[in-house]
């Protein structure tokens, strides 16, 4: 059960999309999962810098507090320790994806945001210098009840499938 399927998992945003797409790019357990997450934590993937217009900062912080050897003294008012916070993996955490497999290894990242009853998705890829490739920068606002229906549907859809789909003994 925890295998779930062997697919892909990618999410498309403003035209662009984002994971690998090979027939076998991952087991899709953590996506399917992190999904569920999504829902259920809805509205709380909620961060003081969310409302920033220029996406490619938001971006570029993400990236320079995560990965970047040196780190600035403060991110949008926030210490490195705090803005990090938001990406953590606790119930507000804004970064959907990656989300632990192999699905995203193609440098992609999503991060979500519930703002009022909207829901921003910023997505992008790992670039040079701790940056992103702002080529490949989609940044959106839905309604969030359109965001959280689709996501919902697209589990719903895929759990049903899978249950249909004959196992092999272990």
């Amino acid at each position: 059960m925890s295998f779930r399927a062997l697919g892909y998992f990618r999410i498309h945003i403003g035209g662009k999309a984002y994971g690998r797409c090979e027939p076998e790019a991952t087991l899709l357990a953590c996506s399917f999962d992190t999904v569920g997450c999504r829902l259920a934590d809805r509205g709380e993937h909620t961060a003081p810098f969310s409302g920033e217009p220029d996406a490619g900062k938001i971006a570029d912080a993400f990236l320079n507090v995560i990965y970047a050897d040196r780190q600035d003294a403060a991110y949008f008012g926030l210490s490195p320790v705090e803005f990090a916070g938001h990406f953590s993996g606790s119930s507000n955490d804004s970064k959907w994806v990656p989300d632990g497999d192999e699905a995203f290894d193609d440098g992609s990242f999503v991060l979500q945001f519930d703002v009022g009853n909207h829901v921003r998705l910023i997505a992008f890829r790992f670039g040079s210098d701790h940056r992103h490739d702002a080529v490949t920068l989609s940044d959106i606002w839905i309604l969030e009840e359109l965001f959280y229906d689709t996501i919902l549907e697209w589990r719903s859809a895929f759990q049903a499938e899978w249950r249909t789909i004959p196992k092999s003994p272990e």
